[in-house]
């Protein structure tokens, strides 16, 4: 809906490998090649306590997956984009994990679900950007995320949300919300505690049946500026404001140009078809 090209959305930075934060790894990777992205797509993501737990794994078998469908295009297609490059790294240690053309990212051991979730931090020309990724309050949090000028932080629903919403049982509802999850109240507590210029509470459904009590809860607590997450929000951070505008933008999007021509297939990757298969083709051409 911003109609960016592909080429500039060629880095991802994975918080943990639940499906609801790589499932459309997938559609981004190839969808984003078909759609004009003229480099790798590049992925940084932390590592688990054994080598089938961490990111190195998964982008390897997301790869595997897809080989009917990259062996395919190859040939037909420029190659540059169809490629999937995978940095791992530790995820109990906090640490740089990116830095170039000024930008800083940095890492650090998230609490949820199993081990390997992180948060990350991007500093740039004297701003700081954090996101939790999903986890509960931590130490960790609390010593990276001071002085932050823009927060995100998980907040999910109330454990009674839960059980009328989603139809839990209460011991559940109780441990994905408050075990595994941050539920509102906490994040109002963290909030106040860390007082970002501006937070931003996201991981919920921010419809009329939910926002009204998870506004409430953090409000119990925090009364600084605060945004419940939306698509297509975009937050302006200057010295001066941090503005929360909304993109109104088109329902269905074509891609946008590359900023440069990814050039012809070659057609020395082409896998052909079977002959036999091949030879039912009817030509229908002028």
């Amino acid at each position: 809906a911003l109609e960016i090209p592909f080429t500039y959305l060629d880095k991802v930075f994975i918080s943990h490998l639940h499906v609801d934060h790589i499932g459309d790894l997938g559609a981004m990777f190839i969808g984003g090649w078909v759609s004009n992205r003229t480099v790798p797509l590049r992925v940084w993501g932390p590592s688990g306590r054994k080598p089938e737990f961490g990111t190195e794994y998964a982008i390897d078998h997301l790869r595997k997956m897809f080989t009917w469908d990259l062996t395919g295009r190859r040939g037909n297609m420029p190659s540059n984009g169809g490629h999937i490059e995978v940095t791992e790294f530790d995820y109990s240690r906090t640490g740089v994990v990116y830095e170039q053309d000024g930008v800083k990212i940095k890492s650090w051991p998230a609490i949820h679900g199993i081990d390997g979730a992180v948060s990350y931090s991007l500093e740039w020309k004297g701003k700081k950007f954090v996101y939790s990724g999903d986890t509960v309050p931590n130490t960790w949090f609390v010593e990276e995320a001071r002085d932050t000028d823009l927060l995100i932080h998980e907040c999910y629903f109330t454990v009674q949300q839960l059980i009328d919403l989603k139809n839990y049982d209460p011991e559940r509802a109780r441990i994905v919300a408050t075990v595994i999850h941050t539920p509102p109240s906490s994040v109002g507590k963290l909030f106040a505690m860390l007082k970002p210029r501006m937070a931003v509470a996201y991981h919920n459904l921010n419809d009329w049946s939910t926002a009204p009590e998870i506004l409430a809860d953090i409000r119990k607590s925090y009364d600084g500026p605060l945004t419940l997450a939306e698509d297509l929000l975009v937050w302006n951070v200057s010295d001066e404001d941090i503005r929360v505008r909304r993109v109104i933008g088109p329902d269905e999007a074509w891609p946008a140009k590359p900023p440069v021509p990814a050039g012809p297939p070659d057609p020395s990757e082409r896998t052909k078809r079977s002959d036999w298969l091949e030879a039912g083709r009817l030509d229908f051409a002028d």
